[in-house]
């Protein structure tokens, strides 16, 4: 394979595995808020236990999330210098203020979190708590930004550089901030964390009673992120929908990939296919004119096809077509298991059907393969542009990386990470088997 290859192979890589720890420590502190503040309103030391059970396991997500995420940093040197030449300008603001604002707000505040349950206040811990919960969703609205900024650029001018080169210069930063793209994809961001935080909480939860160990403990909490889990799966069905929206006015070509519509004019929505794109057909099972009508609200509404874009400038269309679809399918399936809990709830049976349970315990998977694969949509669905209509990706390489070098620092990383992913596994097995300062109860309630 050549250096590009390699290149988008090995930052695709790092950073697949380092978005399983974001939106866990996003949708877990929102979690941590909700325990803490039903302990300070009904004083029941049952929901302080709780807090203090996953406040553990956020430290561990938060530490591997830091380790994790220093590797990607530096492939923008490394692999990818043109790029950064390029949009330094842009992201350069952008990752400061990350910095500023968002990670040193959660770390600096996480101390308090993890040591100061007997040594402060609770309101005053609970105001770390939340600090901790603002700086994650903060952390992820300016990634988001510099990520959108890629897909929708704004606020921007190009200015020529010794050479030949040139790169974006910001001339506006809050059209930056505020790209056509940034609003809709942050929202949708937050409710995948939401996702992944309440069914790891429902998974470990589902767990315990299946065990019947830690029964009162495990309800409470179950209740809880059952709650989160409901609302923000509903809530993230809207957030995609409105961001595709504007990927169909914004990014014509990714929409027309992620539906496989070739032909320019009323689009039917695929529920599953396959897509021929040697003889540019889709096959599958399709809605006709729903596509129009979820992007225009008219079912005979042209929608732009893929005809409407050179070959060399179409994303790579049926791996496109498949991940977006298996992520809805995905976000479908998560709004029916949240949604059939709160009806077993409703009538008493939630405890007591233990085959949902066990759906509940593997479920924890579901919202982050949901997470990966609208990554891998959206980013793969923006090719051949690493920086939309403005820079190419095969363009964005840095000229003295040689594909063996880069080939040995992708063996070198794999081996690692699959050394922190076991670490991870199994000290978030140990704190989840012993972690747990309760007495474990005999019987449970109705």
């Amino acid at each position: 394979m050549d250096a590009l290859t390699l290149s988008r192979a090995q930052f695709g890589f790092t950073i697949a595995f380092h978005y399983i720890f974001p939106p866990l420590s996003i949708g877990l502190g929102l979690c941590l808020v909700a325990f803490e503040g039903f302990y300070l309103s009904t004083g029941k030391k049952l929901y302080l236990e709780i807090a203090r059970f996953y406040t553990r396991i956020f430290g561990l997500i938060f530490a591997m999330g830091v380790a994790t995420g220093i590797v990607m940093e530096f492939q923008f040197g490394t692999n990818w210098s043109s790029y950064s030449r390029f949009v330094g300008d842009v992201f350069g603001s952008a990752l400061a203020a990350e910095g500023i604002f968002a990670f040193f707000l959660e770390s600096g505040f996480l101390g308090l979190l993890l040591f100061g349950w007997d040594r402060i206040k609770p309101g005053t811990h609970f105001f770390a708590t939340l600090m901790v919960c603002l700086g994650a969703h903060f952390s992820a609205v300016w990634i988001v930004v510099a990520n959108s900024w890629q897909q929708t650029p704004a606020g921007y001018h190009l200015v020529g550089q010794p050479g030949g080169a040139i790169r974006a210069e910001v001339t506006d930063f809050w059209q930056v901030i505020f790209n056509p793209s940034t609003l809709d994809r942050l929202w949708h961001v937050f409710m995948g964390g939401w996702q992944a935080g309440s069914f790891a909480v429902l998974s470990v939860s589902a767990y315990f009673l299946l065990k019947k160990k830690n029964i009162e403990f495990a309800q409470t909490a179950l209740k809880i992120a059952l709650v989160i889990a409901a609302v923000a799966s509903l809530l993230q069905l809207f957030s995609g929908h409105e961001s595709a929206k504007v990927v169909s006015f914004t990014q014509p070509a990714k929409l027309a990939a992620y539906e496989g519509h070739y032909t320019t004019g009323p689009a039917p929505l695929y529920l599953f296919g396959w897509v021929d794109e040697k003889n540019s057909q889709t096959h599958g099972v399709s809605i006709p004119g729903l596509l129009s009508y979820l992007v225009t609200g008219s079912t005979d509404a042209p929608v732009t096809g893929l005809d409407a874009f050179t070959p060399d400038k179409r994303p790579p269309i049926n791996f496109v077509f498949q991940t977006y679809h298996a992520m809805v399918a995905i976000g479908m399936t998560l709004i029916a298991v949240a949604w059939f809990g709160l009806f077993l709830w409703w009538r008493g049976l939630l405890w007591k059907t233990r085959w949902f349970l066990w759906v509940l315990v593997f479920s924890v998977l579901l919202p982050q393969a949901a997470n990966q694969l609208g990554w891998f949509s959206a980013e793969v669905g923006r090719q051949p542009y690493i920086v939309y209509n403005l820079m190419k990706t095969s363009d964005a390489l840095s000229k003295t990386v040689k594909a063996g070098e880069i080939l040995t620092s992708i063996i070198l990383f794999g081996f690692i990470y699959l050394l922190l992913g076991v670490l991870f596994i199994y000290l978030l097995n140990d704190k989840i088997q012993h972690g747990l300062h309760m007495k474990e109860e005999k019987g449970h309630r109705a």
